[in-house]
């Protein structure tokens, strides 16, 4: 049978095999990072490889980090990450000057026993992170306004619910109560218009805006009803009394 195997240089030959009991064993290869072509390692292979004891510089810190010389660079980031807290994603390794990509192999690399690398942040992660904490201070100060807002709303409900109780008693509430809570409830509307929000807190402004709404209804159909409200004159019934009889005085020598 004819089997056609590759060859150092990249061609291919062929070679003739019999069916004998001993056959020759077929060499894989493999394209390795930066186009060099070699053997392809085993599963076996990891256990001849020598250990790697490298130093990390992250900024001020150092680190050390033991690895097998056959591992990658991405596997390498997953140790730091345990380290340093910066994740595999958020990692830039640095090693004689250059950048090297997670799929190169540290041996490849020319790396070496005690060999010095340099741990950065990479940029395009450290301004994401960046962004992500402006938004959540974001959504953190616009929850404070919402819930500032939400406690003065409670009061004003309160005083609605107030004002509801003591019409339907058929008491005659002042109209200037009633107008400058409408005021007062209209200026936590405009408070919540002014609120960024996003997310989570855009539900939560939604509700203190029904709720300054509804509130206003209200008041709007109490107005009404007040005005029908026909005030109490209370009168006083004054008791009359007859006045004292005479004393009649009897005189003695």
């Amino acid at each position: 049978m004819i089997r056609k195997r590759l060859s150092f240089n990249g061609g291919l030959s062929e070679s003739s095999t019999t069916t004998s009991t001993s056959k020759e064993e077929e060499t894989k290869w493999e394209m390795r990072p930066g186009g060099m072509l070699v053997q392809k390692r085993g599963e076996k292979a990891d256990f001849s490889a020598p250990i790697l004891r490298l130093r990390i510089s992250y900024g001020a810190l150092r680190y050390e980090i033991s690895i097998n010389s056959q591992a990658t660079i991405g596997e390498l980031k997953k140790l730091l990450a345990a380290e340093t807290g910066l994740q595999p994603a958020e990692q830039s390794v640095l090693y004689r000057g250059r950048k090297r990509e997670n799929g190169e192999y540290l041996d490849m690399c020319g790396m070496k026993d005690r060999s010095k690398l340099v741990l950065v942040e990479d940029p395009a992660s450290k301004e994401k992170r960046f962004l992500e904490m402006r938004r959540n201070a974001k959504i953190q100060t616009a929850h404070r306004a919402i819930s500032d807002v939400s406690m003065e709303v409670d009061k004003l409900s309160d005083q609605v619910s107030a004002i509801d109780k003591s019409i339907g008693n058929g008491i005659k509430v002042p109209e200037v109560q009633i107008t400058t809570l409408i005021e007062m409830l209209m200026r936590q509307a405009i408070k919540l218009d002014s609120i960024s929000t996003e997310g989570d807190t855009s539900a939560q402004k939604n509700l203190q805006s029904k709720r300054v709404q509804k509130c206003v209804e209200t008041l709007d159909v109490l107005k009404i009803s007040n005005a029908r409200v026909k005030p109490v004159v209370v009168t006083t019934k004054w008791e009359t009394f007859d006045p004292p009889t005479t004393t009649q005085w009897e005189f003695f020598d």
